[in-house]
């Protein structure tokens, strides 16, 4: 993918209304996908759809969670803190920033592993 192409792409994403509250959302909290879908207004699937997208470009970290019950949800927060999008000499430079990962962040990567 060009680097063209990669601004398109990330341009679009940001511009869906629902992906764009997905990421405001869990910039502030982890939340599953049935809160965004009560959040954003949108049905889960619709959501499970933005969520996927997101996930594609490292935007969206995901954790497995627990309840007492002994079922498992999901839960998802902004990886997201900055894009920059520089033109220069003809071309664009893009670079993505992300938000430091958490001690629970490693934690639920190293358990996925073992999975």
């Amino acid at each position: 993918m060009t680097e063209g192409d990669e601004v398109r792409e990330l341009a679009g994403l940001l511009e869906d209304e629902y992906a764009n509250a997905i990421l405001i959302y869990t910039s502030e909290r982890e939340m599953s996908a049935p809160e965004l879908s009560d959040a954003c207004d949108a049905s889960v699937s619709t959501i499970y759809r933005r969520i996927e997208r997101l996930q594609e470009h490292e935007l969206l970290a995901e954790r497995l969670n627990l309840d007492r019950d002994g079922h498992h949800y999901r839960t998802y927060s902004a990886r997201l803190d900055r894009i920059t999008i520089e033109l220069a000499d003809g071309a664009f430079d893009v670079e993505v920033t992300y938000r430091p990962e958490t001690a629970a962040d490693r934690f639920t990567d190293l358990f996925e592993g073992l999975r």
